[in-house]
């Protein structure tokens, strides 16, 4: 009888665990990248009007760590599958997550280098694009935030932001 007890303990300790497994946002960090040709890379994001809302919250976390995984240093939305204008990066001081991002400066002084993207696996190119910038964004607790960017910060920032406009680097290669 107690080996009996002890079987359905176990049993219910797994099922337990499993069920825990299944709630927890174990699974939904599984994002997939979306890869071309796919419709959702060719379209203007929607702005995000409840950047409070606990699925935007949950979705930029999900990125942060679909990024990471992908070897990325930067990924928007529409990468995963969601047309909202959201973006992560991941550069010097940690991730960066951006609401409605949208660049207000870009300096005339341009910067040729290879870039490549987790939704064109494979095809690298070399693009131009401004040395230095301005952007307008909210951060994940719907605060307003203006910031300057140069260089690589910079570089990734266009490249994300292009993203949410449906410009992908192909689009950009020099060569």
């Amino acid at each position: 009888m107690l080996f009996v007890w002890f079987i359905v303990s176990c049993i219910l300790v797994s099922f337990n665990t499993v069920t825990r497994i299944l709630n927890s946002n174990i699974l939904k960090i599984m994002l997939k990248i979306i890869t071309h040709p796919n419709d959702i890379l060719r379209k203007k994001t929607q702005e995000i009007e409840n950047v409070l809302d606990p699925k935007i919250q949950q979705l930029a976390q999900d990125m942060i760590k679909a990024m990471g995984k992908g070897k990325g240093i930067g990924l928007a939305a529409p990468q995963i599958g969601k047309s909202l204008s959201l973006i992560t990066i991941d550069f010097q001081d940690g991730p960066l997550v951006l609401l409605n991002p949208r660049i207000t400066y870009f300096s005339k002084k341009k910067e040729g280098a290879e870039e490549g993207c987790l939704s064109l696996p494979g095809k690298f190119g070399q693009v131009e694009r401004s040395y230095k910038i301005r952007v307008k964004a909210q951060d994940l607790k719907g605060n307003k935030i203006k910031f300057k960017a140069e260089g690589l910060f910079a570089r990734v920032l266009q490249h994300e932001i292009d993203h949410l406009n449906g410009i992908l680097i192909i689009d950009k290669f020099i060569q």
